[in-house]
């Protein structure tokens, strides 16, 4: 066997594995239905989803990637959690230990 066909065999080995190394089945997302825009939350579903998990504010915080300040508010019912991190406290919501992968 030459060493052109032997690249070659591992290109094409390459292409189906992920960066960890395990092979992934392939995704195509023009026949995935898009699912639609996370609902808002409350300010009581927050404080209650951070309660559950037994993080402080500020832990929570670090965990979601945002300010104490935001979390706080988001508690008070002064501000909402924009879009990405809407998606990301719902996805928390179904699996906590998420946010610790």
């Amino acid at each position: 066997m030459s060493k052109k066909s032997k690249k070659k065999g591992k290109k094409n080995k390459r292409g189906k594995e992920g960066p960890s190394g395990k092979t992934s089945a392939s995704l195509d997302l023009r026949a995935v239905e898009i699912p639609p825009r996370p609902r808002p939350l409350k300010a009581g579903e927050i404080r209650a989803m951070r309660a559950a998990m037994n993080a402080s504010q500020a832990l929570f915080a670090r965990l979601l990637n945002v300010s104490c300040n935001a979390v706080e508010s988001w508690e008070q019912g002064i501000r909402q959690p924009r879009q990405a991190t809407l998606k990301l406290l719902h996805i928390v919501r179904k699996d906590p230990g998420a946010l610790l992968r």
